[in-house]
């Protein structure tokens, strides 16, 4: 072996540490995102949160958020924002559920255009499908006069409609990446449709269903647009309650105490949601 090829078959050193400027790299090009998060949205909420610690009378203090969550007003709140929110996620995931079966399973024309639309309803605002049903069952509605529009009932109808294709979106994608040779295997065993949905279908929807209910659970614990316009009588969410506090009573420490409480149940129950959702592998 010459000397030249003996030099050649050495492999070559590690270089050692990376450079500083590789090292920072990575670092400088996240900046700009971090930045945009922090000035759009983490100010916004670090203003709130400090607003909240600020009562009329001066200094800093926990009084606004003891005067908020020992009042009964607040309490009637969070009941009535819990209960629309579970029933109104209930109510998607089943009627949702049995849509998106419909749609994916059941041959009928139209079927790929209905599926199309449901991405474009998606971009509706809530006020819009709020004020169609009073149109239609409000006081002086096109099919008739319905009183049950203005109550609690009529707020979980409007939520329901509005945020069912929210949980359809992301079932009707896992229906698309079913093996359907599973179905016909099934199928060919004698299995009729209620178990064939029930042993094959639905253990592939759970992550789907996972996911648009606890998106959906989260939009329904922060809607406004459809408790207002629906002129609920006596349905006082925690969002109509900021808005009650700020605007009508000039109360600012105490909206945004209420403001920081919602948010604080929303990225609790998000939090809650990943884990579950990592635990079931989904």
């Amino acid at each position: 072996m010459t000397g030249d090829t003996a030099l050649r078959a050495v492999p070559a050193r590690p270089t050692g540490r990376k450079r500083p400027a590789q090292r920072w790299t990575p670092r400088l090009w996240a900046l700009p995102p971090v930045a945009l998060l922090a000035l759009f949205f983490l100010y916004p909420l670090a203003l709130v949160v400090r607003q909240s610690l600020r009562p009329d009378t001066g200094g800093t203090s926990l009084q606004p958020y003891a005067d908020v969550l020992g009042s009964e007003a607040f309490r009637h709140a969070l009941w009535t924002t819990v209960w629309l929110a579970l029933a109104a996620t209930a109510g998607c995931l089943v009627l949702g559920f049995l849509l998106a079966l419909v749609i994916a399973f059941v041959p009928f024309p139209g079927a790929r255009a209905v599926a199309r639309f449901i991405d474009v309803y998606l971009s509706f605002p809530s006020f819009l499908i709020t004020l169609a049903l009073l149109f239609l069952y409000g006081g002086t509605g096109a099919v008739g006069s319905f009183q049950f529009l203005t109550t609690p009932w009529g707020v979980l109808l409007a939520e329901v409609t509005y945020f069912t294709p929210f949980v359809m979106r992301p079932l009707l994608a896992a229906f698309a990446q079913l093996d359907t040779a599973q179905l016909e295997a099934a199928s060919s065993l004698g299995a009729r449709a209620p178990r064939i949905v029930r042993r094959v279908i639905l253990p592939e929807a759970l992550p789907a269903l996972a996911a648009g209910g606890s998106l959906v659970l989260v939009l329904c614990l922060n809607e406004f647009g459809i408790v207002l316009f629906t002129g609920a009588k006596g349905v006082t969410t925690l969002p109509t309650l900021v808005y009650g506090k700020a605007i009508l009573e000039s109360d600012y420490p105490g909206a945004c105490a209420v403001a920081v409480v919602n948010v604080l149940i929303s990225v609790g129950l998000y939090g809650l949601y990943r884990v579950v959702s990592r635990r079931a592998g989904a």
